[in-house]
């Protein structure tokens, strides 16, 4: 018999502090990301800091194929909620702006200014003004906390229009938080401010799935204990509601570096965020 307890949830949570040389990022994204967003704003292929909602950070960056987009994919950020915004990421639109749809990477107001219910009322905006400027199907992705993010959006109660929602191709959730509950115990809390209410109506592994969800929880084979039994905890939740589900631990890959694939066309990543 095998027994497993955490005892220090701070620890269970932390990644750069459990990756060598893990004080690079997010700085190591910078440079790739200002050079993409660059690049295709001088090609006249970006649209930068459209408004979706009023208050400051209610901003996305849009990047588009040479052509009509098939389609549209929304990337969320992470940061636990607490940090980063959409600067960071651009460079990870190449791989599906390489297969002809637009990208869309909002930004959202960040705790503790806002609860995480609030954030996912902002994501829901973002995703639904993208929608109004981009047609065709819906692939909606994100790193972490937006792993969380982009997995609530096709839960039955997401504050997404039915119209919205049904546009809602495929999913994929890299390293995502789906149980918010452990995260009430860590010193985080302290400004994420999650109760065990807010937990309960947040957390997607606790919520019933849209009808005809389809979701790929993806996450690195050398991530914490954590992020992979949060991944695989929610497509073995939701495969017993309904839903299409696949889970896949990426080898040799850490909390930062399993989102490289979507910089590129060909990786498996990419390929099957756009899966048709």
């Amino acid at each position: 018999m095998l027994e497993h307890r955490v005892s220090d949830w701070n620890d269970a949570y932390a990644n750069g502090a459990n990756i060598a040389r893990g004080d690079r990022w997010p700085q190591a994204w910078v440079g790739p990301s200002e050079t993409f967003r660059n690049a295709l704003s001088a090609s006249g292929l970006a649209k930068l800091d459209v408004a979706y909602g009023e208050r400051p950070r209610n901003r996305m960056d849009l990047f588009f194929p040479d052509g009509a987009p098939k389609g549209l994919v929304v990337f969320v950020h992470g940061g636990f909620w607490l940090q980063l915004d959409k600067s960071f990421w651009s460079h990870l639109a190449a791989g599906a702006v390489g297969h002809g749809y637009a990208v869309a990477m909002p930004s959202y107001t960040l705790c503790p200014e806002i609860r995480i219910g609030g954030i996912v009322e902002e994501v829901a905006a973002a995703i639904s003004e993208a929608s109004k400027l981009v047609d065709g199907p819906l692939m909606l992705t994100g790193h972490s906390a937006g792993g969380h993010l982009a997995s609530r959006m096709i839960t039955v109660s997401a504050p997404l229009s039915s119209d919205v929602q049904a546009r809602i191709r495929n999913v994929v959730s890299i390293s995502g938080v789906h149980d918010l509950r452990p995260l009430m115990s860590t010193a985080m809390n302290e400004k994420l401010a999650i109760d065990e209410t807010e937990a309960l109506s947040q957390s997607p592994a606790l919520l019933r799935p849209m009808q005809n969800a389809r979701i790929t929880c993806w996450v690195g084979g050398g991530e914490r204990a954590e992020f992979l039994r949060q991944s695989a905890l929610l497509a073995n939740i939701w495969t017993g509601l309904g839903a299409t589900t696949a889970a896949v631990i990426e080898p040799d890959k850490h909390h930062f570096s399993v989102i490289d694939g979507l910089a590129d066309a060909g990786h498996p990543l990419t390929r099957t965020l756009i899966a048709a």
